[in-house]
């Protein structure tokens, strides 16, 4: 059998990932199972384990990557990084062709690379296999609760990135009181799974939608929405999950009837362009737009959040976005929605986030990869030596072919 030479790619995207495909201890324990798996790691300063970790775990650190046969990455690898015919698994960010990353899509296609994405990674029912979702979650939720505490001044939440794993997270937590807030929650993946931790984790009690819309409370409340709550059918009214993705044109957002109940949207949901946004921009005008803050996971620009005006960083995740003008603003001004808009929020949590990332990668890919593929890799294989993979033919004016 051929040695699969795994080789862990330093993050060149600007600003660096600190997320890890495989952990120092994933890595040792590869060694020690498979006799025909090696993992070389590229030099890091900006890694979340140390080069030295990894060195300590029996695992050489060198800079050339030239002898591995397989390479990973977590984000986007910029062009002059790429290796020609080498075959690649990162979030590439362009199954939806998006135009920031066409260049490195054609170039992928010119050198004859393979790319498996993380994101193509999928059950026989569609299901995601791998990702972030639910770090994403974690810290999406405590980032927009940590914001609506700062908005009102009502209770104060640190950072995320003042403790270094969930576990003490969890323990900033204890007795923490929150006012009589409603909160709606929205998507049914790892992300939604994710923010119900922390609702759970933070004691917030929740209720059915009808419970939600009705009544009033005298503790903290959040709804979770899901697709038969969020979308109806513009001609029958009904929801079909399966039709729904098949034409998510037909139908209609069902979210407006929950902006003059919600003092927080924290969103999780898949969004793409044929589906309808959750509001629009002429919405967060009127009278009865109750929500103060919104934490757009999901972030998407202008997406299924309109007043996502772009991305915020870890450093300064909050900004607002003024209700007359639609302008980005500064955070927590009066007339004003904040938003929660971080693309990483994973790295707030980065070593919790990489265990279970490369646990993922270990128990449903390697294996695949290692004994010559899968119907599994093959489906994932967006580019095969630069050819585009049978499920990607739509890419072929954007790979510029």
């Amino acid at each position: 059998m051929m040695m699969l030479t795994i080789g862990l790619i330093r993050e060149g995207k600007i600003p660096q990932d600190n997320r890890v495909a495989l952990t120092p201890a994933h890595c040792k324990w590869l060694h020690k199972n498979f006799s025909d798996i090696k993992v070389i790691v590229q030099h890091s300063p900006t890694r979340c384990y140390t080069d030295i970790e990894y060195e300590r775990a029996g695992v050489t650190v060198q800079e050339d990557l030239a002898a591995c046969n397989l390479l990973l990455g977590i984000k986007e690898v910029p062009v002059d990084m790429l290796l020609a015919e080498k075959t690649y698994l990162f979030f590439s960010h362009t199954k939806k062709l998006q135009p920031g990353n066409q260049k490195l899509f054609k170039a992928i296609v010119e050198k004859k690379i393979t790319l498996i994405d993380y994101e193509c990674l999928e059950h026989e029912d569609g299901t995601r296999i791998i990702g972030f979702g639910f770090f994403a979650g974690i810290v999406g939720a405590h980032n927009g609760m940590m914001a609506y505490g700062n908005r009102t001044g009502a209770f104060k939440l640190q950072r995320v990135g003042s403790v270094n794993s969930f576990q003490k997270l969890i323990h900033t937590y204890f007795g923490l009181k929150l006012p009589n807030i409603k909160i709606a929650v929205t998507g049914t993946g790892r992300v939604a799974h994710g923010v119900l931790e922390i609702m759970n984790l933070m004691g917030i009690h929740e209720v059915e939608p009808d419970e939600y819309l009705e009544n009033k409370f005298t503790y903290p409340v959040y709804v979770h929405l899901k697709g038969i709550d969020l979308y109806a059918h513009k001609e029958s009214g009904k929801y079909n999950r399966n039709d729904f993705h098949a034409n998510p044109q037909n139908y209609r957002c069902r979210f407006t009837e929950y902006i003059g109940d919600t003092d927080i949207l924290i969103n999780g949901i898949y969004w793409e362009k044929n589906i309808p946004r959750l509001f629009e921009m002429a919405d967060i005008r009127k009278d009865d737009f109750n929500i103060q803050t919104i934490a757009d996971i999901t972030d998407d620009l202008n997406g299924s959040v309109p007043c996502n005006l772009g991305d915020s960083t870890i450093a300064d995740p909050v900004y607002g976005v003024d209700k007359n003008s639609f302008e980005r603003t500064a955070p927590y001004l009066p007339n004003s929605v904040d938003v929660m808009a971080v693309g990483n929020l994973p790295n707030e949590l980065a070593r919790d986030a990489s265990r279970y990332f490369g646990e993922q990668l270990i128990k449903y890919v390697l294996d695949d990869i290692r004994l010559g593929g899968s119907k599994l890799i093959k489906h994932a294989s967006m580019v095969d030596a630069g050819r585009l993979g049978e499920a990607y033919g739509y890419m072929k004016e954007y790979a510029g072919l």
